[in-house]
């Protein structure tokens, strides 16, 4: 998996900027990095190299004419494969898109991306239709850990975690709608967002769960996450549920570091369901940020119940024409969980969403007294691909639904979070959820950068074996 160095994306577009490397050599570059690491990670489903090249040509001929640069000039990215991508079938991990014509245009992050100067070279793997969380995908095949390959990436955006830390592009983006983006963040060793519900546009997205879509970046940095984020705002009529919100900047908050924040770690649930791994890279964060407060969510566990409920009940109803007519070309473990889930009573999903309500507002009283909660992101690292259990307290616990214990009761209530990355020499990297209040992303990703700054959290350099090193 030797490849050419992999700049992050202020390195990159920097670079680009002052004329020390043209945007067309770093195009050329991820795609040899792409060539040489993929057949072992297998994260991408599509490599965009014409377009690849056409759009680092563009920025090229700007910098030529004297032009001022856009802030991502000539940065390598690639896009989970929900995402619309002009003359790109938009797959959404399923075999049944297959047939449907290319995207006609790109959806609006795109857009926006390609706006700030980026240079978009593929389409990445993720669950069938978001639903999961391990990316082991029945059609395009598993998307393997950069950091071991006999592992999970983690899903539903696992190719696009996987393709970030395998150093094959220097971002990606991803979806979250039960812990999509935290997940494989965790699982991979890299920094990702899953801004406040409503944040970023979905427009041009395959959808899974309406009222818990979410969209966001993954990065090796968290100054790198900050400005991907940055570009990706602003307002558009596409998507109903976007708040009528004026851009926030995040960048220019990360050199403020953490002074006047009130940090606390989330007990009760959310130690009671990790490991004792997941358990000590939440208590180096916490250490470091001189967090002793605990506070508790209530009833968090019936929030990740409710969760379960309201994605069962939009996710299925979504597919239950194709569940008539194609079933068999649906994964099967998907196809059974969408046919069981079609048959939720009304009842439980009205009252899933009356708690919803009432959780959400439990939640932010207790923002009241603080404005960041630490949690671990995953109950354990990395799982064997194909594992069906992993124990957790004494216990056996089914693996594919399991790695969301800790983020989908946060998803249920749209909070804005960053995954950062906790790694120790000889050990998989695991991820730890900084939670903030709503729209409050900048304190969140203030923290992330200080954490890194201060050798805290780091996304790891990979080094990959074919047989698996932590069995």
């Amino acid at each position: 998996m030797s490849a050419p160095h992999c700049p992050g994306v202020a390195e990159a577009a920097a670079a680009v900027r002052a004329g020390a490397v043209s945007a067309a050599a770093l195009a050329e570059a991820a795609l040899a990095r792409v060539a040489a690491a993929d057949p072992a990670v297998n994260a991408f489903t599509a490599v965009t190299r014409e377009r690849a090249l056409a759009e680092a040509a563009a920025v090229d001929a700007m910098r030529a004419a004297g032009r001022p640069l856009p802030p991502l000039a000539g940065v390598p990215y690639a896009v989970k494969n929900l995402f619309d991508v002009a003359d790109l079938t938009t797959l959404a991990g399923s075999r049944i898109n297959r047939d449907l014509a290319p995207a006609a245009r790109d959806c609006t992050l795109v857009q926006r991306m390609r706006a700030a100067g980026a240079v978009l070279v593929g389409a990445l793997n993720m669950d069938e239709y978001a639903f999961g969380f391990t990316t082991e995908n029945s059609h395009d095949g598993p998307t393997r850990n950069p950091h071991d390959p006999g592992r999970i990436a983690g899903g539903s955006s696992g190719g696009s975690a996987a393709a970030v830390a395998a150093g094959m592009v220097a971002a990606a983006l991803g979806t979250d709608t039960n812990g999509s983006i935290r997940v494989p963040a965790s699982l991979c060793g890299v920094f990702g967002l899953k801004p406040t519900y409503g944040r970023l546009s979905r427009a041009g997205t395959y959808p899974f769960v309406g009222s818990f879509d979410h969209v966001g970046p993954f990065a090796r940095s968290a100054a790198d996450l900050a400005a991907v984020y940055d570009v990706l705002q602003g307002p558009d009529d596409g998507d109903p549920a976007l708040a009528p919100r004026a851009v926030e900047p995040a960048g220019a908050a990360l050199a403020d570091g953490i002074g006047g924040l009130r940090i606390a770690v989330a007990g009760g649930y959310f130690e009671d369901n990790a490991t004792p791994a997941a358990l000590a890279a939440r208590d180096r964060v916490a250490a470091a940020l001189d967090a002793s407060t605990r506070v508790i969510l209530p009833e968090a566990a019936r929030a990740r119940a409710a969760a379960f409920v309201i994605t069962a009940v939009e996710g299925s109803q979504l597919h239950l024409a194709d569940l008539r007519r194609r079933a068999g070309d649906f994964d099967p473990l998907i196809r059974d969980r969408f046919l069981a889930n079609a048959l939720a009573p009304a009842a439980w999903y009205a009252q899933a969403q009356r708690f919803r309500r009432w959780f959400h507002a439990q939640v932010l009283a207790l923002f009241a007294s603080v404005d960041i909660v630490l949690a671990p992101a995953t109950p354990v690292a990395a799982t064997p691909i194909g594992a069906e259990t992993f124990e957790l307290n004494g216990t056996a616990v089914p693996a594919r639904p399991s790695m969301g214990l800790l983020t989908q009761p946060l998803s249920f209530i749209g909070l804005p979070i960053v995954a950062v990355p906790v790694h120790r020499p000889g050990e998989l990297p695991i991820g730890v959820q900084v939670i903030a209040r709503p729209w409050r992303e900048a304190d969140a990703l203030r923290v992330a950068a200080w954490l890194e700054a201060q050798g805290v959290v780091q996304s790891p350099v990979v080094h990959p074996r074919s047989e698996s090193r932590h069995a």
